[in-house]
């Protein structure tokens, strides 16, 4: 199986090429650990040590406590053994030679071949059904997967089956049968109260050193990178974690899983004490859809939202108010048939307030379908709750741009703008950006750097001003006034129907 390397896309892939630091998933080959020796000084010094009494009994204490969690919770933390078989094409030199054409079998494509390799990763017992166990695991480890096994911490080795995975949280759910009820079940604990400082161990098989234990504390929360998952929120922590970590648990002073350990920023490809970590609470329901329907069942709202500066906080008219912009919003989604509006600043979900954007995302799928959700927003100075049922996230219909209203990011007009841009100071209004394809604003043939001055011939001088006038009754036309290189014009008419 091919070493997992993943790469962060984009901006954060130059920004760690250029600090040497490489993202890696901490599952690992089979074989792929190199050895490296610790000498001694030729004569060690003949020392004794004399401890207070009261500071031994503290470290004993704590000694105890990291071999009571570790007894606790290594017979439920599994290595997770994967064989993956891939078909390759050989390479015929003759194929592409005229002369050889007419000759059987070298003018022809090479054969296929099934190449095998494997790789290894953790995982945690984390739920008994009768004889069924079911073991979570990162998707990563399992992924493409042709056979799964599944080695207990006193080295049983069981035949596991895929029950889920879900690649935009990396994570995945195993199932191995055996009649032994004594098997050890972990205890899941509540990830929402972890703090910067907490005690915590990772357990695991890094570099396939089977049942390993490592201790450290968490030194952040709310981690987003990796590139691995869609669904940034990871707790960071410097607890040793190597590669066949993946899928392992991170636990608490109590022997309560609060994590499970998926991928390491290293500038060796070892551990350098930055290992990130899913929360818990982010993967609890998800355990329950894999085992009911095989998959994870994201609730949809229909919104595209948007962390926004404090200048544009300024501008709504919200001030430091925390939340996400609904910047547009798919039409007839949820939102829109529930009165969601674009430009409304959401602040809260069911009465929980929404820190940013990363949150209300990891909220919003984890409300069922069809259940009614309270959505709490801030529009025009005023806090309204909106009361919508949500849909089942569909990847064809959330990918369809098309569907985007009004289909375009309106930014504020400021004086940089304005500078770079050349616009008069008689000029007002909001600047067009990143403009969908296929969307009302491309069909309206707006562009990027316009400037929209007038909705319905009605003059705005901000974004507050624009969404007001955005607003739409169950069935309107919209027209805008665009400024753009000296000229205003009025766009064709859209009718938005619901």
């Amino acid at each position: 199986m091919k070493k997992i390397v993943k790469a962060v896309i984009g901006v954060a892939a130059v920004a760690a090429a250029s600090a040497g630091i490489f993202l890696l998933s901490c599952r690992v080959n089979r074989g792929s650990a190199n050895v490296a020796f610790a000498e001694s000084p030729s004569k060690a010094a003949d020392v004794s040590i004399d401890l207070p009494k009261d500071s031994l009994a503290v470290t004993q204490a704590l000694q105890g406590t990291f071999r009571s969690i570790s007894n606790q919770v290594l017979p439920a933390v599994v290595e997770v053994d994967v064989t993956t078989k891939t078909k390759v094409q050989s390479y015929n030199p003759f194929k592409d030679i005229p002369f050889f054409k007419d000759f059987p079998g070298l003018g022809d494509d090479g054969d296929d071949r099934e190449y095998e390799s494997s790789a290894l990763g953790s995982g945690v017992i984390v739920r008994r059904n009768g004889k069924t166990f079911y073991v979570l695991t990162n998707n990563h480890v399992v992924e493409k997967s042709s056979t799964i096994k599944i080695k207990l911490n006193d080295e049983r080795e069981f035949e596991g089956k895929l029950v889920g995975a879900d690649e935009r949280i990396d994570i995945a759910l195993v199932s191995f049968e055996s009649d032994d009820e004594s098997i050890t079940v972990a205890k899941l604990g509540n990830s929402d109260e972890v703090q910067q400082g907490d005690i915590v161990l990772a357990l695991g098989s890094p570099l396939g050193y089977f049942a390993s234990v490592t201790q450290g504390i968490v030194s952040a929360t709310g981690r987003s990178g990796g590139g691995i998952g869609s669904i940034s929120d990871f707790i960071q922590t410097d607890a040793a974690i190597n590669q066949g970590n993946s899928g392992g648990p991170l636990v608490n002073i109590y022997g309560e899983v609060i994590g499970i350990n998926t991928w390491i920023a290293s500038q060796s490809g070892g551990s350098q004490g930055l290992g990130f970590s899913i929360p818990i609470n982010n993967i609890k329901t998800a355990i329950d859809q894999f085992i009911n329907k095989g998959k994870i069942s994201y609730g949809w709202l229909g919104v595209s939202l948007l962390e926004v500066s404090q200048e544009y906080k300024d501008a709504l008219g919200v001030g430091k108010q925390s939340g996400a912009l609904a910047a547009e919003i798919f039409i007839g989604s949820p939102a829109m048939k529930g009165g969601l509006q674009a430009g409304d600043f959401i602040i809260a979900l069911n009465g929980k307030d929404v820190k940013d954007v990363n949150q209300l995302v990891r909220d919003v799928g984890s409300v069922p379908a069809g259940e009614t959700a309270t959505i709490t927003v801030k529009r025009g100075g005023s806090t309204l709750d909106l009361k919508i049922r949500m849909d089942e996230r569909d990847d064809s219909v959330v990918s369809d741009s098309g569907k985007l209203w009004p289909g375009f990011i309106a930014t504020p007009l400021t004086d940089d703008v304005r500078k770079k841009g050349k616009i008069p100071a008689k000029v007002k209004g909001v600047v067009v950006a990143d403009v969908q394809e296929k969307s009302p604003a491309a069909a309206l043939r707006l562009q990027k750097g316009d400037i929209i001055t007038a909705v319905n011939d009605k003059r705005i001088s901000d974004v507050s001003e624009f969404y007001e006038a955005l607003n739409l009754n169950e069935k309107a036309e919209i027209w805008f006034d665009v400024y753009s290189d000296g000229h205003t014009i009025s766009t064709g008419h859209y009718k938005v129907e619901q």
